[in-house]
């Protein structure tokens, strides 16, 4: 095989014509994500982006690993302001044993970063929280 100059560009074969190019506004799409996103779902993440800055600027600092990452799975799954999941759920996706879940979980509502709306367990189905960003302790 011979070197390329730099007058040669390298073609592969079928790629000397391109398709034609469709502009957002004609096929009313969004180019990432399908449709375009209309305000209200723009607000909803906006709140969602404020909650977590408000998190990571005041609250994060002197929280333990399984702290962290109980109140982040929590956070992730949050929609319409609560979130409906199970320890052992929140364990296996946190990396931490049940143990260290049950206990960031109590010390998360004592720091007031966590609001447990319903306490689940045997029989009575996985718990309900709803995440805080700021909590009440003295920073």
């Amino acid at each position: 095989m011979e070197p390329l100059t730099d007058q040669q560009a390298p073609v592969l074969r079928g790629a000397d014509t391109l398709p034609p190019m469709r502009s957002d506004k004609q096929t009313g799409t969004h180019p990432i994500g399908g449709s375009k996103p209309n305000r209200a779902s723009r607000k909803q993440t906006a709140n969602r982006f404020g909650c977590l800055n408000a998190f990571v600027d005041c609250s994060m600092a002197g929280l333990s690993r399984a702290e962290l990452a109980t109140w982040l799975v929590l956070y992730r799954d949050e929609r319409g302001g609560s979130v409906c999941i199970s320890q052992q759920n929140i364990a296996r996706r946190a990396g931490a044993s049940v143990r260290h879940v049950k206990k960031a979980i109590a010390n998360l509502v004592s720091m007031g970063l966590l609001t447990v709306v319903y306490q689940g367990g045997l029989n009575r189905g996985p718990s309900r929280f709803r995440v805080n960003p700021l909590g009440t302790r003295g920073s």
